[in-house]
């Protein structure tokens, strides 16, 4: 059944030539653009969440193109990469050949190239759309963030790893610079937290922050630069200092930022398993050990359900069983907990995937958002796949031994 959902989310995407919507595209709207009030903050900020919170898709009516997302790409790039790695590590080639991966692989790489953002001091990545956030500011679109460029960039040195196509490396360890120079520090008393953006606002984000160092930190991995390794170190040790005493973290630090959620968790768990990884700095291993402990305890239901926040169920959000199976890939922890991911996903596949392949949004109480969106929920769950395939190839040989 697994194989069978994966197989139809890949044709699906494959056939869409891995483009399509986003919740945050309202924005891209031709219709919204050619209206006089499209210049209020407010009106932004409505319209966008109108499209992110409705059931029903206005996207053809109101003319919002499908287009590609740099982040999306990297999440498919990622994924074929494991594809790849799952095939020469012996298993079938039921996915596609090495041969057909690598041609996909070399494909997505060569797109994400040339979706950079310019002039900054390193390579980075934004999205496709112009952005009202609530907080009264706007993100114009392809103003590089901290997420995308760490998903990018990550993606093309897993694309250097199976193809050695040094053009990705070289790309991927500029990005270092990005964070280095172009971000904003806010100063904590053991650190400093990245900001999501060279933008002011929004810079006490903990996960944006740790992807800042997952990113330095596998720069590090390469380069050995210890400037990279200090500034990872910082950020981390700002945002472990953050931790709350039961494991868990908010999602920032403003008061308006005080909420506990799934996925998140499962990022700042990616992240400082990844930093630890690739420094080799142990010290916060016991603040992983506790998050990991929370997380698994209040985002799971006995069914296998997966709640978006700790104290409560619903929005359930697609990105919340998908980053399970990548945190327990990361963590190599799929061993000790195949059971709930074996739940989860099949739970996942149940309730939030067509019959067309594709996943969906967001279920609510009583209500579904059944919106096909590229990159938030068909590249996400892409990777996600591919992770759990390449732990599940690993039990069978083990098995088979």
């Amino acid at each position: 059944m697994i194989t069978a959902s994966f197989n139809n989310l890949k044709t699906y995407c494959e056939k869409e030539n891995f483009s399509g919507w986003d919740p945050y595209d309202g924005l891209n709207s031709k219709v919204f653009n050619a209206l006089p009030f499209k210049k209020w903050d407010l009106v932004r900020l409505a319209w966008i969440q109108g499209f992110k919170r409705s059931p029903v898709n206005f996207r053809r009516i109101f003319l919002v193109p499908k287009q590609h997302n740099a982040k999306g790409i990297g999440l498919f790039l990622s994924g074929y990469c494991n594809l790849y790695k799952r095939v020469q590590a012996g298993g079938s080639a039921e996915f596609g050949t090495t041969s057909e991966l690598l041609e996909k692989i070399h494909h997505l790489a060569n797109l994400l190239l040339t979706m950079q953002s310019k002039g900054y001091s390193g390579a980075c990545w934004g999205y496709n759309f112009d952005w009202q956030a609530r907080r009264m500011f706007l993100f114009p679109k392809h103003t590089p963030t901290v997420v995308a460029t760490t998903f990018c960039a990550c993606a093309l040195m897993d694309a250097y790893e199976v193809s050695g196509e040094k053009k990705y490396l070289e790309t991927a360890l500029s990005s270092a610079q990005f964070v280095l120079k172009d971000l904003h520090r806010t100063p904590t008393e053991s650190g400093f937290l990245f900001s999501y953006s060279p933008l002011k606002g929004n810079d006490t984000v903990y996960n944006a922050s740790l992807l800042g160092s997952k990113l330095l930190a596998r720069c590090y991995s390469y380069t050995h630069n210890e400037t990279m390794k200090a500034a990872a170190a910082q950020s981390v040790q700002a945002c472990v200092q953050a931790q709350n005493p039961d494991g868990s973290w908010f999602y920032g630090s403003l008061a308006v930022q005080q909420w506990i959620d799934s996925f998140h968790t499962g990022y700042n768990l990616d992240a400082l398993a990844h930093y630890m990884q690739y420094t080799g700095d142990n010290q916060f291993k016991s603040n992983l050990e506790k998050g990991f402990e929370f997380y698994l305890k209040h985002f799971f239901e006995t069914d296998g359900t997966p709640k978006y926040y700790h104290d409560r169920t619903y929005p359930i959000d697609i990105h919340c069983p998908g980053q399970l199976l990548v945190t327990l890939h990361v963590l190599n922890a799929y061993d000790a907990h195949s059971a709930l991911a074996d739940k989860v996903l099949q739970w996942t596949i149940n309730h939030m995937q067509s019959r067309k392949g594709y996943f969906y949004y967001q279920l609510k109480k009583g209500m579904r958002s059944k919106i096909s969106y590229m990159r938030w929920s068909n590249a996400f769950m892409f990777h996600a796949m591919t992770c759990y395939l390449m732990n599940n190839l690993n039990n069978e040989q083990r098995k088979s031994e």
